[in-house]
């Protein structure tokens, strides 16, 4: 029932629609019962009757107009039909235009927990297949139900309006369907469950292969990434096949029963009709309705298919759709004035992932406008204390202050929003470099972009381009070399003129020369501003204010390049490998 509560919380602004499509329905299948009715009173009236030849010729009026209304009652159900169809497919839609802007804004709101969680394929497959059930749920699923019932309910009432034994003889059969029915759900909702789970690998594996593709062909590993596909695909399908075929184990029992309708009716009806307990328009109706018995049982395998496939796919759905982050505003967060000083502390801060301990026992104190360099061992922990910063993570332990405010306490958008960061995996978006740039800053005028692209030694490559700054970025960058894709990073974490600038190895593509104008640059800013920079080249750090050495998710040093090469340590050991 949640899961129908949760469809109709969603109908918001439909719902007079989608009860108006419902009552058509409704209004349609009942008038299935009009046309053997009239077929009933014309039988025994004008051909069966022992005066039907006087019938005739006295009320043919009455003839022609049974006749009229049986053609008019079809076309006015055709028109209930069609009606229905288009406020089903329009509730549908539009919740299914609510439910994936809503799983849309959900995702983007989540932490780095849920991505580090989640794989890229299987929040794919919710957005996308998953939410078409939803669709289909809506718009057919409890359409169809809802008129199977009215269409079986109809039908036996108008029976046992009739002849009560014959519609308990044709009733009869009805429990076969529904213990058939029962153990075929029990058995089928699991396999659909799994059907999904390889659908989600299925699309992650095409997912990653794609945008792998550049690592797949400098490996040469084609044929390996086409089988690991394939044995994906191979899963896939043999789940579907599974789903399918146990549907076939029960189907023969269904149709045999929705068969043997017809032949208790033949049987029966034709003892009655002897017997003269019905009359022949009576035995006429009957077998004209007894499709309406026989086609909801059919229908019944069909349904409980789809609405397992719909309820696997709806949890997957509403896991996320619900799902809070634990990185959030808090109700008593506060907004600093004006623009971040950009002053940070690290106050006995330790964090973990998961199990493995990346950080213990940080303390650092950074000053605004200072520049400061973090540098050590692969693993060291040097990415996850920047990002404690932007609570791209929260601390286990301790806290990190900036502008002298736990950073839990401030408004994330405020936080955030003076924080620019560069990393060396650059992810560029499909847009112009233009548009790249001002990611953050969507208004910012042309010679704001240029000036910033200066700074960034990204103004010279990017003019050469075929469009210039109009040129269009190729997905992820395709077409830039790593060096002019650092640079537009560069380009566009200075564009919000952050109070703090936090640098990831964000040089490591682009040679001397560039770095050079690049730190000229940085130190030249026409905004204040708190710079973090990671790297393991000397000459990136050597000009920093201060330079903090991590070792085993410690501290082990800090000091200026003058009074670290002056002592032993991991600092002295890379300079001597890199400048003597």
């Amino acid at each position: 029932m949640f899961l129908f509560r949760w469809l109709w919380s969603n109908m918001s602004g439909y719902r007079g629609r989608y009860i108006i499509a419902m009552l058509l329905s409704v209004c349609c299948q009942s008038m299935y019962i009009l046309t053997p009715l009239m077929s009933q009173r014309i039988v025994d009236t004008f051909i069966t009757a022992d005066n039907a030849v006087e019938m005739l010729r006295l009320r043919s009026d009455l003839l022609i107009w049974m006749v009229g209304a049986m053609i008019g009652f079809t076309f006015l159900r055709s028109i209930f039909q069609y009606c229905a169809a288009m406020l089903y497919e329009t509730t549908s839609q539009a919740v299914v235009y609510r439910v994936r802007k809503k799983l849309y804004e959900n995702i983007n709101l989540q932490d780095a927990t849920f991505y580090d969680h989640y794989r890229t394929g299987d929040i794919m497959t919710r957005m996308s297949g998953d939410i078409d059930w939803v669709r289909h749920s809506i718009s057919w699923i409890i359409k169809n139900v809802l008129e199977s019932l009215v269409l079986f309910a109809a039908s036996v009432i108008y029976f046992f309006s009739m002849d009560a034994l014959m519609a308990v003889c044709l009733l009869g059969l009805t429990p076969v369907i529904f213990f058939v029915s029962f153990f075929f759900k029990k058995k089928v909702r699991p396999m659909y469950v799994n059907l999904r789970e390889r659908l989600s690998e299925l699309n992650t594996a095409a997912e990653e292969n794609i945008s792998g593709n550049r690592v797949v062909k400098a490996f040469a590993r084609e044929d390996y990434e086409i089988k690991r596909f394939d044995e994906k695909s191979l899963e896939y399908s043999g789940a579907n096949k599974k789903a399918a075929l146990t549907w076939l184990e029960f189907y023969p029992i269904i149709e045999i029963t929705a068969q043997a309708l017809t032949v208790v009716q033949l049987v029966v009806g034709g003892i009655f009709v002897i017997n003269g307990r019905i009359s022949i328009g009576e035995f006429t109706a009957f077998a004209g309705l007894i499709w309406t018995l026989a086609n909801p049982m059919r229908n019944i395998g069909t349904i409980i298919n789809d609405f397992q496939r719909f309820t696997a796919s709806a949890n997957k759905i509403i896991e996320i759709y619900y799902g809070k982050s634990k990185i959030a505003d808090r109700e008593d967060a506060v907004e600093l004035e004006g623009r971040i000083n950009g002053d940070i502390s690290f106050k006995d801060v330790s964090f973990s992932y998961g199990s493995t301990n990346v950080l213990h026992d940080i303390n650092l104190d950074i000053k605004a406008g200072e520049t400061v360099a973090l540098m050590g061992e692969t693993g060291s922990g040097k990415t996850t204390l920047t990002e404690l910063i932007a609570r791209i993570y929260d601390v286990d332990k301790g806290q990190v202050t900036v502008d002298g405010k736990d950073v839990r306490m401030l408004k994330l958008k405020q936080l955030r929003g003076g924080i620019g960061v560069a990393t060396q995996d650059v992810l560029l978006y499909s847009d112009t470099v233009d548009g790249n740039i001002a990611f953050g800053n969507t208004g910012m005028p042309e010679e704001e972009v240029v000036k910033c692209a200066d700074y960034a030694d990204a103004d010279g490559f990017i003019r050469k381009l075929s469009e210039g700054y109009d040129t269009i970025v190729g997905e992820r960058g395709v077409g830039l070399s790593g060096g002019q894709k650092q640079r537009i990073a560069l380009a566009r974490a200075l564009a919000v003129k952050p109070s703090i600038l936090i640098l990831d190895d964000t040089t490591s593509a682009v040679d001397m020369e560039t770095e050079k104008h690049i730190q000229k640059s940085l130190r030249n800013l026409d905004f204040p501003c708190t710079k973090i920079i990671i790297a393991q080249r000397i000459s990136s750090t050597k000009d920093a204010d201060k330079i903090v050495i991590l070792k085993d998710g410690t501290i082990s040093d800090i000091g200026t390049h003058e009074e670290l090469i002056q002592r032993e340590g991991y600092y002295k050991e890379v300079y001597q490998l890199q400048c003597q």
